[in-house]
């Protein structure tokens, strides 16, 4: 892009800015003590955490705790699963950042720690309409793919509940450890999505969500308590354009 972004952070405030992020995971879809972000900032950015002490973000789906940022929030947002997903917490409808169309860069380091995996992912705000449902899935990056010279990461589209679009996902290989700092873009509008990590084109795909968007950012531990805690994972820069 060849202007100032629209939102753009990297993290070296004293605290994460309200005007940007909603430090819960989904929150209307369970409880705040499980939905709450564990988080600490510094020199490099922002640190996501999974601690021992964690709850599961909703009991039936244990074992699985996340901390997530995301740019906004409304009762009804992601409704991804069949079984029962219920609004357990009133939720205001917040537009942080939530574009139709633009592109997106996501800097991070990826966790190493078992059982992990670190996400981004461009999904269907759904306040005007629960159809607007789709995700642009920059990359999910699981601890066990990364190695010292290449890295193993999922990205694509998901449908969810929005029959205009079709699930597109597929493996990408990096050719280096995303341990390390790298950047991930997605641009998206009429003509489709681009996604790309580090420069290198890694998915073009014909379709796009032309609805308002959310970005979340998110580490999850994926399976019952194991290992040393806290598990982490970096965020140290986002910048989008509309």
């Amino acid at each position: 892009m060849n202007r100032e972004p629209d939102f753009a952070d990297d993290f070296r405030g004293s605290g994460l800015s309200p005007q940007r992020w909603v430090d819960h995971y989904l929150p209307h879809w369970t409880t705040p003590d499980r939905s709450r972000a564990r988080y600490d900032l510094d020199a490099h950015g922002l640190r996501l955490r999974i601690d021992a002490d964690q709850p599961d973000w909703r009991p039936e789906d244990a074992p699985l705790r996340v901390s997530n940022i995301q740019t906004g929030s409304h009762a009804g947002t992601h409704r991804h699963r069949p079984d029962g997903l219920e609004i357990r917490t009133a939720t205001a409808t917040e537009l942080l950042w939530a574009p139709s169309a633009g592109r997106v860069e996501v800097t991070v380091s990826a966790s190493l720690d078992e059982n992990c995996m670190l996400a981004a992912w461009l999904v269907g705000t759904e306040h005007l309409s629960a159809r607007d449902a789709g995700e642009i899935c920059l990359f999910e990056i699981d601890a066990s793919a990364v190695t010292a010279e290449a890295t193993v990461a999922r990205s694509g589209i998901k449908a969810h509940a929005d029959d205009r679009l079709t699930t597109d996902m597929a493996e990408v290989t990096i050719p280096f450890s995303a341990a390390a700092p790298h950047t991930w873009t997605a641009a998206w509008g009429p003509d489709g999505t681009v996604i790309g990590c580090e420069g290198r084109v890694v998915r073009k795909l014909p379709q796009a969500p032309g609805y308002p968007l959310f970005l979340l950012i998110d580490l999850f531990e994926i399976g019952p308590p194991s290992g040393s805690y806290p598990k982490t994972a970096r965020v140290h820069r986002v910048r989008g354009w509309s």
